[in-house]
This record gives structure tokens, sequence and C-alpha cells, in this order.
């Protein structure tokens, strides 16, 4: 892959939506560590926001700046994008996690789907007003997941020609604000690329996904959460890999297009939570075989049997491959949060959340 400074040229005012978060926070860091130029961080600092990893870089006093908006404030937003007066938007900005989309679903639509529009409306008119070869170099940047698809059967996998199947509030807002990027590229001429990712994982995730739940609990000896029959099947992606394929297809990608990304990473959540336990048996062998912690709970309502993404557009075009198998991944995450377990306990309290189950429904009552 291209030096990440070489990849951006002439652009040196980048703007990240979602910066604080897991995805946006790698992708900040990148930007501080392998160029010069400046990065505005645009993030509401909701619950899973965390500027600890990006704070730590002797660049972040220079060349990192806060932007604390929510993008469903139309005209904060405006004032944001004139402050950034970015050459490249990358907009990461959502919320993400499913279950909290089962239980309450307006946050989704609010910020997904509001805050995707009020963001288009900011970066074109800036756009409209970029002199020539700024105007021309510009790129908007949409990063969606795989989850618009819907789900998968035991074979095939999605692809840039895949149609949209939503089936969670999650990946309907999501659905929802790739239509209106691709919109304002076909009515207003913008600029844009969009890629649609699988199922990310890595350091820095805030606890409340699958990867990082389980590593916790079992590393507290607590009963470890297998939705269903724990046959689901997620194609997953090291985060650090994401990244490289975001700025290929921010930089290089054809204005229009949509890019698939996927790490060849798919595994049932049975054998995911198996493989962490096998990892924890080795860094704490007294508390083994933490297998014994893993427990079935009641499925997820509308759960998608399973994800896996053909990357082989972005691969062919512009050159991307994951560097990471799962395996080297998993066990780098597992290590990672092993060394970290303060920040994770940090992050848990300042977010609210307990590591309790959340979007299990039934006639209108969250179960336990």
């Amino acid at each position: 892959m291209p030096a990440t400074a070489e990849l951006l040229g002439d652009r040196q005012r980048i703007l990240v939506t979602g910066g604080a978060g897991f995805i946006g926070g790698a992708l900040v860091r990148r930007l501080l560590a392998d160029t010069e130029a400046l990065v505005f961080n645009l993030d509401k600092l909701g619950y899973a926001s965390d500027l600890a990893s990006i704070e730590m870089l002797p660049q972040a006093a220079e060349r990192h700046q806060l932007l604390q908006v929510d993008l469903t404030n139309a005209e904060a937003t405006v004032a944001a994008v004139q402050q950034a007066d970015p050459d490249l938007v990358l907009h990461l900005a959502a919320e993400s996690h499913v279950d909290r989309s089962i239980e309450g679903p307006a946050a989704f639509v609010d910020s997904n789907i509001t805050g995707t529009f009020n963001l288009l409306q900011a970066v074109r008119v800036h756009w409209e007003q970029l002199p020539g070869k700024r105007q021309e170099q510009f790129r908007f940047h949409h990063i969606s997941t795989d989850e618009v698809f819907g789900s998968l059967g035991a074979t095939g996998r999605f692809s840039e020609t895949t149609p949209y199947d939503p089936r969670s509030p999650y990946s309907a807002s999501k659905a929802a604000s790739d239509h209106l990027v691709n919109a304002w590229h076909h009515t207003y001429g913008l600029p844009v690329v969009l890629t649609n990712c699988s199922n990310n994982y890595g350091p820095w995730q805030f606890p409340e996904k699958l990867i990082p739940v389980v590593i916790l609990k079992a590393a507290a000896g607590e009963p470890i959460p297998l939705y269903g029959d724990g046959a689901n099947v997620r194609d997953w992606l090291y985060v650090e890999d994401h990244v490289e394929a975001l700025l290929l297809a921010a930089t290089r990608g054809r204005i229009g297009e949509s890019y698939c990304v996927g790490g060849a990473g798919e595994r049932t959540n049975k054998q995911v939570v198996e493989a962490i336990c096998t990892l924890i048996d080795q860094l704490r062998p007294a508390g083994a075989p933490h297998i014994r912690l893993i427990t079935r709970v009641i499925d997820r309502p509308g759960h998608d049997r399973r994800y896996a993404i053909d990357p082989t557009k972005i691969s062919n075009e512009l050159g991307w491959q994951p560097r990471h198998n799962f395996e080297q991944g998993l066990s780098a995450t597992v290590r990672w949060t092993f060394e970290n377990l303060e920040w994770c306990e940090r992050v848990l309290k300042q977010g609210g959340y307990e590591g309790g189950r959340i979007g299990v429904v039934n006639s209108g009552k969250r179960q336990p």
C-alpha cells in the first residue's frame, strides 16, 4: 500500500466525523502518525466515544482539533464544516450497535439519517465554494456496513451489486444514509465514494460488541453470553486493515462508486467465543478452561444468519488486501485488552454501561 501521505497528496485539511469512536479513532491516529495533515475530529462525544488513544500521540497537540458537534444540529454542523474547511471528508459518525437500535430506534434515525443529511447539505455548500484545484480533488467518503444487504444463506457473499435488504433498525438507518449519499452525488454532483465493511474488531473498541465483551467476561470469570445456537456467521475485519482500505477508497476510489471491504475471516459466533477462551486459557491458566463459562441466551430478534463479503473490486481496482488473518488479529486484541483493563473499566463507567443484556424484546418488554 502507498504511504498515507502519498495517498493524501495535496489534501492537507481532513475532516473525520465520529473520530472519537472505534474505527474513526483508528483512522485519526493513522492520519496523525503518518502525515502532516490537519485533522478535524467532528464528534458529539457520545457514550462510546473516547479520545485517550488520540491524545497520547505527540502529533495530536498541534494537528488534531476536536469539534464537539452533534450532526443532528444542522446549524452547528454548518459551522463545523466551515471551520474545518476540508479537502477530504470521511464520514464515520453513527449509532452502530444493533442491540441498542432494537431498544431505541429513534436515536439511530436521528443520528444516521438526519445527521448524514445535515452533513451532506453543509459539505455540498462548502464544496461548491472551493477554488478550482481544491474542488477538483475534494472527496466525501461515506463509511457504511455490510448489514444493509440483509442475511445470506449457507453460500454466497455480498458484493457491490447485492440488493439492499436491511433487517434491523440500525441497518435500515445505514441503508437510508447510503441512499442519501448516492442521491447527493447523482443530483448535485457531489464527489462521493462509499464503502461497506464487515464486522470490525481490534484495540480500543468500546466493550459492548461481541469480542471485547467475551474477553472481559472471561477475564472476570463471569458467564459468557452466546446468542441462540451460536451458528450466526460474521466476516471479521481487523480495524487497522480497514483503515488502510478507507484511505485507499477515499483517495483513489472512483467517484460515485462503492467498495465492499471484508477481512476473509468468516467464523460462527461460537467459533469466535471458543477461540477467545482458548487464548485466555494461555494467559490465565488458573481459570482454565474458560469455555466452561459459555452460556446460551435467548437470541436477538431478527438476528441475521450470515454475513460474508467479496472484496474482489477493492482488491483488483485499488490493490487492497488485509494484512492480518483472524488468528493474528484476535490474539493481538486479546493481549491488548488484558494490558488495558483499566481503560476498559473507565470507558464502561464513563459510558454508563454495566455489561448487561440489551435489545431483547418480547411483547414490548425487555427480557432479562
